[in-house]
C-alpha cells in the first residue's frame, strides 16, 4: 500500500520473517521512537541482537541497508510532529463551543476515576528511600515537574533536584549517580530530553518512576515504576494533563506520610520560614 509507513510494513512482513529478525522486527514495532534517537549499536543492545540482524531487517522490508530504513522512520515522525496538536482539533462547526468545557470537564473526571493508586504508593516508597529524587518534565511537561519539586521540597528541603531548574540540563543528566530515584513526566509528542534522560538514569542505575500516558511511551522501558494517565481521551486540542496532575500530587502527599513525625517538623521548620520571609498575604489583609 502506498500509504503505508515503514512499521505498518513490518508489522505485515513479520509473520514470514526468520525468528531472529522477527525478534528485532517485534522490538522495533514497539520502539521506533528509540530508532530515530538511538544509534544501531544501542538499538540492538536493547533488543538484546546484534547490529548486523536490523541491517538484514531492513533489507527484508525491502531497504538497501539500515539507514535508509532509519531516514523513513525519522521522515514519518517527523510529519507527525508538525501537528500534534491541530491534528486533534474536531472540523469547524461539529460541536458548539458552550459544550466543550462541559465535555472536557467530564474527561478528566473520568481519566482520574481510572488511575490506579497501588502503583503510586509503590512509587512513594521508592523516594521515600531515595537519599537524592531528580525530576525531570520538559517543554508542556515542565509545569508538572516543577509543581512536584516544590512539593517534595516543602518537606525534603535537601536531595530533591529539578533537572535543568538551576544548572544546564545536561550537567544535571550527567550528574545522576547509581542509587538516585528520578521521576519522569511525558506524553506523545515525546521530547528527545526525557528520552536522553531516562536512557542515561538506567544506564548508571538509577531507580526511574515514569509518569506517562502510555506503556509504549519511550522513557517506559525499563522504568522501576510505572504511572499510566490518560492524555488522548478529551475533546480539547490539547492532551489532558489533570491526571497526570493529579498522579503527581497523589505522589507527593504518599511520599510526605511515609516521612512521619520527621516530615511533618521539616513542613513547619519550611512554612515558619515562608512566614518570616513575608511570602504570604497575612489573613486580616484578605479580609474585605
Amino acid at each position: 500500500m502506498a500509504d503505508d509507513t515503514p512499521i505498518d510494513a513490518l508489522r505485515r512482513a513479520l509473520p514470514g520473517l526468520p525468528p531472529r529478525l522477527q525478534q528485532a522486527g517485534r522490538f522495533l514495532a514497539r520502539h521506533d521512537f528509540d530508532a530515530v534517537t538511538r544509534s544501531m549499536r544501542d538499538l540492538a543492545a536493547a533488543a538484546g541482537t546484534h547490529p548486523a540482524t536490523f541491517t538484514r531487517l531492513a533489507q527484508a522490508l525491502g531497504y538497501s541497508g539500515w539507514e535508509p530504513l532509519r531516514d523513513a522512520l525519522i521522515e514519518v515522525r517527523r510529519d507527525s510532529a508538525q501537528a500534534p496538536f491541530s491534528g486533534r482539533v474536531r472540523p469547524t462547526g461539529a460541536e458548539p463551543a458552550t459544550q466543550l468545557p462541559a465535555e472536557m470537564l467530564a474527561s478528566d473526571a473520568a481519566g482520574i476515576s481510572r488511575l490506579d493508586a497501588a502503583p503510586i504508593a509503590a512509587a512513594a516508597r521508592t523516594l521515600h528511600a531515595a537519599s537524592r529524587i531528580w525530576i525531570a518534565g520538559f517543554r508542556s511537561c515542565r509545569g508538572m515537574a516543577q509543581l512536584l519539586h516544590y512539593q517534595l521540597r516543602l518537606f525534603r528541603p535537601d536531595g530533591v533536584r529539578l533537572i535543568g531548574g538551576a544548572a544546564p540540563e545536561d550537567l544535571d543528566i550527567g550528574a545522576l549517580q547509581a542509587g538516585d530515584a528520578v521521576v519522569l513526566f511525558s506524553f506523545a509528542p515525546y521530547s528527545r530530553s526525557i528520552a536522553l534522560t531516562a536512557r542515561t538514569a538506567q544506564a548508571v542505575g538509577c531507580t526511574t518512576i515514569a509518569l506517562v500516558d502510555t506503556p509504549d511511551a519511550p522513557i517506559a522501558e525499563g522504568a522501576h515504576h510505572l504511572l499510566l494517565f490518560d492524555a488522548a481521551a478529551g475533546p480539547g486540542f490539547f492532551p489532558s494533563l489533570t491526571g497526570a496532575l493529579a498522579t503527581a500530587q497523589a505522589l507527593a502527599a504518599a511520599t510526605f506520610a511515609l516521612g512521619g513525625e520527621a516530615a511533618l517538623t521539616r513542613l513547619r521548620e519550611t512554612e515558619a520560614r515562608l512566614a518570616a520571609l513575608a511570602e504570604y498575604v497575612p489573613e486580616k489583609e484578605r479580609r474585605p
